[in-house]
């Protein structure tokens, strides 16, 4: 299998003069597209991922596309000569009943067989480097919101994790299902959660293996708002306009808040380290229940029960 990690060091794009279509959208693939939202004063990134609901290479790649793009933006758009200031950031997905189910381990399964350490160092650095930007703001008065719609599992639930505020449709589930095929979810799950709810409850959800629900999750502090199915783009519209009169107020609290519970980019990295070694670990009886999880991923399905 020839692995495309290439993609992963293509070419930055959409960055300077960014093309936005008569709705305001601006496609930097198939797989994801962004539209700027003149009332909420948001840009609503959406993804696609395909063959697979998962953070495959291509994917990657766009997701830095769009980081490099607000990152350079200082919080305004110019657009025709008109000035769009971009104050929330919103993360969701366009795959019915799915947010995004993780890592791409069909690619995992590849790298580990051929021993390919520096390919997966690659993916995992690719990972972090557009969490860790959504995590920061992008060093900017920008709040980022996940809206959660459906499976929300891995890279998945790290991704949303990533965001100043998660909204969630009723009927999502979140999970960290890595600990089934002996491995953990080594881009940013722990440092996310752990600053979100401390140590004890971190280690039992990525130890347990479960999948929740988003009440459950709200009950537990790690999702700030849960909506009836189908509601959860009303729920964002409407948390923005809540927030309008204290908007700036309440992203300084945002960003006191990071402060106050640092996390360093070598952090992730550190992590990365760990998670790399621990997969190249993995015994022929882990390849194949993660294997088996591939065909999970493909039928869109939920990692329940494992044999």
């Amino acid at each position: 299998m020839n692995i495309p990690v290439q993609l992963l060091e293509a070419p930055r794009q959409g960055v300077v003069g960014p093309a936005f279509n008569n709705q305001r959208e601006i496609r930097f693939s198939p797989q994801l597209a962004a539209r700027y939202e003149r009332e909420q004063q948001a840009l609503w990134l959406q993804w696609k991922p395909s063959p697979r609901p998962c953070f495959n290479p291509a994917l990657l790649r766009d997701l830095r596309s769009y980081c490099d793009l607000v990152d350079m933006s200082g919080a305004e758009l110019s657009v025709d000569g008109e000035k769009l200031p971009i104050a929330y950031s919103v993360l969701s997905s366009a795959t019915p009943g799915v947010f995004n189910l993780g890592g791409d381990l069909d690619l995992f399964v590849a790298l580990i067989e051929r021993r390919d350490r520096q390919g997966l160092l690659m993916y995992g650095r690719a990972c972090i480097d557009v969490l860790y930007r959504n995590y920061v703001g992008y060093d900017l008065p920008i709040t980022t919101i996940s809206l959660v719609q459906g499976e929300c599992l891995g890279g998945g639930f790290e991704c949303a994790l990533s965001s100043d505020l998660i909204v969630a449709e009723a009927s999502s589930r979140f999970g960290f299902p890595e600990i089934l095929f002996n491995l953990f979810p080594g881009m940013g799950a722990y440092s996310f959660l752990e600053r979100k709810v401390g140590q004890k409850l971190t280690e039992q959800l990525i130890a347990s293996g479960k999948v929740y629900s988003a009440q459950e999750m709200r009950e537990m502090g790690v999702v700030d708002v849960v909506c009836e199915d189908g509601q959860g783009a009303a729920e964002v519209a409407a948390l923005i306009r809540s927030q309008s009169r204290n908007r700036n107020g309440l992203n300084a609290m945002y960003r006191a808040r990071r402060r106050v519970h640092r996390l360093d980019f070598s952090e992730l990295l550190d992590v990365v380290e760990i998670w790399v070694d621990s997969a190249l670990r993995l015994t022929s009886r882990d390849m194949r229940l993660m294997q088996k999880l591939v065909s999970r991923q493909n039928d869109l399905g939920v990692p329940r029960q494992l044999h």
